[in-house]
């Protein structure tokens, strides 16, 4: 018999996770509002920065559009549109170039044949579901006994790819980064300091998506620790 789903000690693995979130989200918000004090010395907005960045890298089929939010910034492939938040959008900031830059860079990907966000799209569909189905799954299946065990194990396999996911989420975003700051750099947008400032935001942008991977296999681990602890118990 399964001992209880929710009094175990393996629920430190959450809650470990659940601060390694917190605070790399803490410290994306505190970098990006100390970076979006300094304003940029050429006086482009994250719009302009984006529009230019696009352009320069012949990529003619993504719109820049204006997004609701705070930091809500995202490419969409399906739609070929940079969407800026509204900290971002009209912001002058180095910060908010960065951000912008962060976005185009993503656009440059899927531009590009990018093989990582290749294989990210790949695995979005068993990623959802594995999301959303996962955990419940192996849930049901823990609370049901010996014959649950099968069950349980379909729902750790399919929590496995929404893990597998975020994995394959982090040379993404590193890689986009990696190309805001460099095309930042080569196009003379940023100087040396302002290009150390907009680094460091785009820096603690990445560390939410390494939280969010170490929380997802902490909660994975925690999973298939109590499925076969209940096999070995049966």
């Amino acid at each position: 018999m399964y001992y209880p789903f929710y009094y175990d000690s393996t629920y430190i693995l959450v809650l470990i996770g659940a601060v390694l979130s917190m605070l790399a989200s803490a410290h994306v918000q505190s970098t990006f509002n100390k970076y979006s004090k300094v304003r940029s010395r050429l006086g482009y907005a994250g719009k302009d920065v984006a529009q230019r960045m696009l352009q320069m890298n012949g990529i003619n089929d993504v719109t820049v559009r204006h997004t609701p939010g705070n930091l809500s910034d995202n490419y969409n492939p399906m739609s070929h549109t940079v969407n800026l938040s509204d900290t971002v959008y009209d912001s002058v900031s180095v910060a908010a170039l960065g951000v912008a830059a962060h976005e185009c860079g993503h656009a440059m990907q899927h531009h590009n044949g990018y093989l990582p966000l290749s294989i990210r799209a790949a695995i979005l569909p068993a990623a959802n579901l594995g999301s959303k189905l996962g955990l419940p799954i192996c849930i049901i299946g823990l609370f049901m006994g010996r014959m649950g065990t099968t069950v349980a194990t379909i729902g750790l396999w399919l929590f496995a790819f929404a893990v597998l996911f975020q994995i394959v989420t982090l040379p993404v975003e590193f890689n986009a980064s990696h190309r805001a700051v460099l095309w930042l750099e080569q196009a003379g947008i940023l100087d040396d300091q302002e290009l150390k400032a907009a680094r460091a935001v785009l820096t603690a942008a990445a560390l939410t998506y390494v939280a969010a991977a170490a929380a997802s296999v902490l909660q994975l681990l925690r999973l298939f620790l109590i499925v076969s602890g209940g096999r070995r118990r049966d």
